[in-house]
């Protein structure tokens, strides 16, 4: 499985957008920690979503025996 990782980056690109592009003020709204608490929201669920990857991606190592035929017909 491979790692869903569209959401996350939306999220942080959102947070990064307000936290440091936007200029404008809303009463008893900061419009800049909102940003920052959605990039870290984002940057989070990202660190998650890879470590959830990864862990799916480790399989176990079966061993089987080794089976030699006989080549003399």
């Amino acid at each position: 499985m491979v790692a869903d990782a569209g959401p996350p980056l939306v999220l942080m690109a959102i947070g990064l957008v307000l936290w440091l592009a936007v200029t404008a003020t809303v009463a008893g709204l900061a419009i800049h920690t909102i940003g920052v608490i959605l990039f870290l929201v984002g940057a989070v669920w990202l660190v998650v979503e890879l470590i959830q990857a990864r862990a799916l991606t480790r399989s176990s190592v079966i061993e089987q025996p080794v089976r030699y035929r006989d080549r003399r017909l």
